[in-house]
């Protein structure tokens, strides 16, 4: 039982707020030294080496210094302001725009925080302006701000490609039609929202009397989509065709960031060093959490954890169904406290053997727990994104406006995940 009691400390002192990576390091070491002695950590130094060296890891910084760059370019506000002229004149039209930005923000960055503070600062003041209901309004941008976690290029698809042993390209394939059929939910929900809430959502009344003046938005909207469009294509299309993978696509999608910032005339070696340094910053910081989670789970397999775990789950009623539903409720109830770094991190390799040994198939299972990990970044109290938002919203957003509007989104999540857990075929999963 010290694995699982090693299991649970880390876990307590994560929710004490200690940092993660250090958490993970020093309970290894207390239990593994304590257990095993000192040579259970004999061939850590082998291990770090083998992660440095991990050509499919290196993808993580490249995406994610393509998508600092690309807020370096202003792509979030130049798209809002596009949208919101050419869908402003629908009831809901500015949430619609919000929800279909988060989508080409997911594709193109796929960093969670640029796009949600980004919409926080640009599309809320204007909902609010237009007397948008504040928890929708809220709701609407933290949903769309969470897209980049399960539409590809998604850091967890390429740090669950290297912990499962997927092929990073077949999960950015896999990902693309839930990510869509949720988009398309959230959208459905601000009509259905918006029709039965009158007020709710009031059309913005933009002059367009002018037909130079709506040939100019459309112009305007071309612009400010394209370009990020043909990026996307570029880069998920290597990977798709087989023409690059996905470490060679996130180079290329770098260097096509610093085009757009050309392009848009917002290019400055000030924006690229920034870009750079917060591109170490955050890779360090997610490399620093993999080295003290491959110490966890060597102490926590050596003390017999592993075992214990997997005799309990492979005696679940159900076999395969039973296991799937357990470990889907596990990850989704963990995701209320600890992040998806630690989960895929952590939990995954211990849950992989089993799922392995149930003949569940890797890549349908893989897509389940990508949809489970984007909703921790809704679940109260600790989502990433409540408080990302909420750092940026207007004092007169109050937290419960961000809880009552998120938990619609976390239903619909919630609904997606149940459905690809029902239906894999529907999604080319079966």
């Amino acid at each position: 039982m010290i694995g699982m009691l090693m299991f649970f400390t880390a876990l307590l002192l994560l929710l004490f707020g200690f940092p993660v990576a250090f958490t993970f390091g020093s309970v290894a070491l207390l239990f593994g030294v304590f257990s095993e002695g000192v040579e259970i950590f004999a061939f850590m130094p082998f291990r770090i080496q083998s992660i440095m060296e991990n050509s499919t890891l290196m993808a993580v910084p490249l995406f994610i210094f393509m998508g600092i760059m690309l807020q370096k370019t202003e792509l979030a506000e130049q798209l809002l302001e596009s949208m919101a002229k050419l869908f402003g004149k629908l009831s809901g039209g500015l949430a619609i725009s919000t929800i279909i930005v988060g989508t080409l923000l997911a594709a193109s960055t796929g960093v969670v925080g640029a796009s949600v503070v980004a919409m926080g600062v640009i599309s809320l003041p204007v909902m609010l302006k237009y007397h948008y209901n504040r928890p929708l309004s809220c709701g609407v941008i933290c949903a769309s701000g969470t897209l980049g976690q399960i539409i590809p290029p998604s850091i967890i698809l390429i740090i669950l490609g290297d912990v499962m042993g997927l092929a990073v390209g077949d999960l950015f394939r896999a990902a693309v039609m839930p990510g869509l059929v949720l988009v398309g939910l959230y959208i459905l929900y601000v009509l259905l929202y918006t029709h039965l809430v009158e007020g709710s959502a009031p059309a913005i009344p933009f002059d367009d009397e002018d037909p130079l003046s709506r040939k100019k938005q459309y112009w305007d909207a071309l612009k400010a989509i394209i370009p990020p469009l043909v990026l996307i294509i570029v880069v998920l299309g290597s990977i798709f065709s087989g023409a690059a993978t996905p470490t060679e696509s996130s180079a290329v999608g770098g260097v096509g960031a610093i085009l757009l910032a050309l392009f848009y005339r917002k290019f400055s070696f000030t924006a690229l060093f920034e870009s750079a340094e917060e591109t170490v910053k955050i890779s360090a910081m997610v490399f620093a959490i993999l080295i003290g989670a491959t110490a966890f789970s060597m102490a926590f397999s050596y003390t017999g954890g592993d075992r214990v775990v997997e005799e309990y789950l492979l005696q679940l009623p159900g076999e395969k169904w039973g296991f799937l539903i357990f470990s889907m409720l596990f990850i989704l109830f963990l995701g209320f406290f600890i992040d998806f770094v630690e989960i895929a991190f952590i939990v995954v390799p211990i849950l992989l053997p089993i799922a392995e040994a149930l003949g569940i198939p890797l890549l349908w299972y893989a897509i389940l727990i990508a949809m489970n990990l984007q909703t921790s970044f809704l679940t109260p109290p600790f989502g990433f994104s409540l408080f990302y938002l909420k750092g940026v919203a207007p004092a007169e957003i109050k937290t419960t406006d961000i809880y009552r509007g998120v938990t619609p989104f976390i239903l619909i999540q919630i609904t997606v995940l149940v459905s690809i857990l029902s239906f894999p075929q529907l999604y080319g999963l079966g």
